[in-house]
């Protein structure tokens, strides 16, 4: 069973109590300092310190004990207190001061109860008011309108702020709920991205392995192992990232979770590696200067590569393609294309693959591109911006500088280009 810890003892105690405990205090010094405290407190003389401090004190006390559970009550205990309070014609300010209380519960009500409680703490008062000028001009008693209106209009503005308040309130409400669905949305996307770029590509290659291990299975067993030995490494690579993504996932119910570190541009020399074993040759290209990339950035880039090349060994005809991974002063350019014909070779896909790939660089107000090309073949293009970099230290001594080679570029095949899923539209262009 579980339980929940009790608030301490002070906490638990009602608002009442403290409100009882202040003017208990507050009579029992002045027992000490004045003569016959009893009489003055017990009869009426016209002073606002005896019978009147007494009706505040139980009005108080009873509003503060009734006010959370039954607030249309404490508005009748203070209303009451009020028209008690009328008699006292010797002390002006008793009667107004009951009827401020009952304003003050009026808006709590429309604060923090619903609009029927709030409309009924509303009437209670101005009804109240109502009756009294009835009554006073039926029998003929001297009655102020002007006073009357000007209760009911700080009963009117104790009601209008506190439903002000309550309408903050539920808007802030509103807008925590949809930033907390917004929230859950995103990350069920980054989940599913993640989790189709790790699992389609590497289910891909063992779908290839596999067929390629059953067609030459009785006449090439050396090439059947070597298929069956790719097919169990990526299986266990398969396995482990899906444990790592579920430990994550499972972190918040207090288990540990080893996290890895996730997968960038550093990693494209084993994906071509892999692409390799599935019988598909890519040819990598860098271009500027490598360095250091934010961390989404650089798993953006990883894994735009990674689903176009399995595009390529899934949906191209070709065994040929074309990376090239250029690093910009402020931008990164990934270029991924092929030769084939584009004629699927599988099971034609739902054009998830692209979609995400799109979605990345959207996300990173970057620009993405994906269709065939006019000579042939199909071509994914992703610009991703970069932060500028902050400029070197000038040298010590300038004689010392000597001008730096031009980073060499490797040449390249024509482009080989990415096929695109046999369902998805003519190229889009995606900017920010």
């Amino acid at each position: 069973m579980i339980t929940e810890p009790r608030p301490p003892l002070l906490r638990r105690l009602p608002a009442g109590v403290w409100v009882g405990a202040l003017w208990t205090a507050l009579v029992a010094f002045r027992f000490f300092t004045r003569e016959n405290e009893l009489h003055h407190l017990l009869n009426y003389h016209g002073n606002p310190e005896d019978m009147p401090m007494v009706v505040t004190a139980v009005v108080t006390t009873l509003v503060a004990t009734l006010l959370v559970r039954l607030p249309l009550l404490a508005i009748a205990v203070a209303l009451g207190g009020g028209m008690f309070a009328l008699g006292m014609w010797s002390v002006p300010e008793a009667a107004p001061l009951q009827f401020l209380i009952a304003d003050a519960v009026v808006g709590y009500c429309a604060a923090t109860r619903s609009r029927r409680v709030s409309l009924t703490a509303l009437a209670l008062p101005l009804a109240t008011l109502a009756g009294l000028l009835v009554w006073g001009a039926v029998n003929d008693y001297p009655v102020n309108p002007l006073a009357y209106a000007g209760f009911a209009a700080t009963v009117l503005i104790a009601w209008l702020i506190g439903n002000t308040v309550h309408q903050g309130r539920a808007h802030t409400e509103a807008l925590r709920g949809r930033a907390s669905e917004q929230a859950i949305t995103a990350e069920r996307l980054r989940i599913a991205r993640e989790l189709h770029d790790m699992v389609a590509h590497n289910i891909g290659i063992i779908a290839i392995q596999a067929g390629m291990g059953s067609r030459v299975m009785d006449t090439q067993p050396a090439e059947t192992r070597a298929a069956l030995e790719a097919i169990e490494a990526t299986s266990r690579e398969t396995l482990a990232g899906l444990r790592r993504m579920l430990g994550a996932l499972r972190q918040g119910e207090g288990e540990s979770a080893p996290l890895d570190v996730m997968p960038g541009l550093g990693e494209l020399d084993r994906l071509v590696e892999k692409a390799a074993g599935a019988g598909v040759r890519v040819a990598l290209t860098r271009r500027g200067e490598a360095r250091p990339l934010p961390s989404e950035v650089d798993l953006a880039a990883y894994r735009i590569v990674q689903e176009a090349v399995t595009n390529v060994v899934k949906h191209s005809g070709t065994r040929d393609c074309h990376v090239t991974v250029g690093y910009g002063p402020r931008d990164l350019d990934v270029t991924v294309v092929d030769l084939g014909a584009g004629a699927a070779t599988g099971t034609p896909g739902t054009g998830y693959g692209l979609a995400g790939m799109r979605e990345r660089v959207a996300l990173l107000e970057g620009e993405f591109a994906a269709g065939p090309r006019p000579e042939g073949g199909f071509r994914v293009a992703a610009r991703l911006p970069l932060p500028e970099r902050a400029p070197a230290d000038p040298p010590a001594d300038p004689s010392a500088e000597t001008p730096a080679d031009p980073p060499a570029e490797t040449p390249a095949d024509p482009p080989a280009e990415t096929p695109a899923d046999p369902a998805v539209e003519p190229p889009v262009e995606v900017g920010p």
